[in-house]
C-alpha cells in the first residue's frame, strides 16, 4: 500500500463535492490550490472560489497562484512533498506541475472521454441530445483531456434533465469514481487505457454569448435541448420584440410540441397563462424565463404584468 499525500486543485462547486469526499475518506491533503480571489457582483466585493471556502472551513492550507509557472509557486508546491495531485475543474497545468508528484497527477472530467474534451462537457452532452454521459479519471499529459484513462463511469441523461440537475448527479458519480481511483493508486493496481482518436469526436467548447443564443429557425428538439443544456447557468437567451419594445430574455425551461403550422419561426402566441414560440416543426412552450430587471419566473407570472400583441416575435 502506498500512503497518499495529496494536493487537490479545483475551483467551482463541482470540485467541492470531490474534495469533500477525499477529506471524508481521511486521505492526507497537503494543500488545496484554487483560483485567485476576484471581485464579483454589483458591489464588486472580493469573492472566494467555492473550493477556497470549503478548504478554509476544514482548515486546509490554500495556495492561489496567478502564474502556475512562477518559480516561487513551484518551490512552494515542491515543498509540500505530495506524491499525488488530483485535479477537478481547474485550468491547464504546465508540465513542471503535473509531472512533479511521484505517483502522477490525475483529473476527473465530467464526460465519457474521449468525447467532450474541453470546458463545458455537461452542457454540450445535453445540448447535443446525448442519451448518456458520465465521468472519467485520467492521468494528465501535455494536451487538454487527452491523457491515459484510469476509470470511467456512465449514467443515462433524462429526456428533460437540465445541466444543473446532471451536474449534481455527475458530482456524486465523480465522488465515487475518484475514491475508487485513489484506492487503485494506493494499492498500486491502477491500469490505464489510451484514449482513441478520430475526426468525429465531439468537443465541449467554451460557452459564450453566441453559442448560447436561441435560433428559432431550428427544429423544436434542438431548441429544447439548448435551453435545458444551459439551465440554470449561463442560460439560453434571445431577443423578444413587440411593436417598439425589445428585450433581451433568458429562457430556463421549455417543452416541445410537434405540430404542423404555417407560422414564421419565432412567432409568439400567448394566452393568459401560456407563451408559445413557433419553430420549424411545432411549438416551444416557454415555462420559465427572465426579463431584464426582473427575477426568474414562470411564464404565467410574467403574463400577469405583460400583454403581448399579435406582432410579438422572438429572434
Amino acid at each position: 500500500m502506498k500512503a497518499l499525500r495529496i494536493v487537490f486543485m479545483g475551483t467551482p462547486e463541482f470540485a467541492v463535492g470531490i474534495l469533500d469526499t477525499i477529506y471524508q475518506n481521511h486521505y492526507e491533503i497537503a494543500a488545496v490550490i484554487t483560483a485567485p480571489d476576484k471581485p464579483a457582483g454589483r458591489g464588486q466585493k472580493i469573492k472566494y472560489s467555492a473550493v477556497k471556502e470549503y478548504a478554509l472551513e476544514k482548515g486546509l492550507p490554500v495556495l492561489q497562484p496567478t502564474n502556475l509557472k512562477d518559480p516561487q509557486f513551484l518551490s512552494e508546491l515542491q515543498s509540500l512533498n505530495a506524491n499525488l495531485q488530483v485535479v477537478v475543474a481547474f485550468r491547464m497545468l504546465p508540465e513542471a506541475v503535473w509531472k512533479m508528484p511521484a505517483l502522477g497527477t490525475f483529473n476527473l472530467h465530467a464526460s465519457l472521454l474521449p468525447e467532450y474534451r474541453g470546458a463545458a462537457p455537461i452542457n454540450w452532452a445535453i445540448i447535443n441530445g446525448e442519451a448518456k454521459t458520465g465521468v472519467t479519471t485520467f492521468f494528465i499529459d501535455d494536451k487538454i483531456d487527452t491523457g491515459a484513462m484510469i476509470l470511467r463511469a456512465e449514467t443515462e441523461i433524462g429526456a428533460n434533465e437540465t445541466a444543473g440537475e446532471l451536474h449534481d448527479r455527475l458530482m456524486m458519480l465523480g465522488q465515487d469514481t475518484v475514491v475508487k481511483t485513489l484506492q487503485l493508486i494506493e494499492k498500486e493496481e491502477a491500469t490505464t487505457t489510451i484514449q482513441s482518436e478520430s475526426a468525429d469526436i465531439k468537443t465541449a467548447y467554451k460557452l459564450n454569448k453566441d453559442n448560447c443564443k436561441i435560433d428559432w429557425s431550428q427544429n423544436g428538439l434542438t431548441v429544447h435541448n439548448l435551453v435545458r443544456g444551459l439551465s440554470p447557468y449561463p442560460a439560453a437567451w434571445c431577443f423578444v420584440k413587440d411593436n417598439d419594445q425589445e428585450w433581451n430574455v433568458k429562457i430556463y425551461e421549455t417543452a416541445f410540441e410537434e405540430a404542423q403550422h404555417s407560422l414564421v419561426p419565432g412567432t409568439i402566441q400567448t394566452t393568459k397563462k401560456e407563451i408559445k414560440v413557433a419553430v420549424s416543426d411545432g411549438y416551444i412552450t416557454i415555462l420559465q424565463l427572465q426579463f431584464p430587471g426582473k427575477k426568474r419566473m414562470k411564464a404565467s407570472e410574467l403574463l400577469n404584468g405583460i400583454v403581448f400583441s399579435e406582432s410579438a416575435v422572438a429572434f
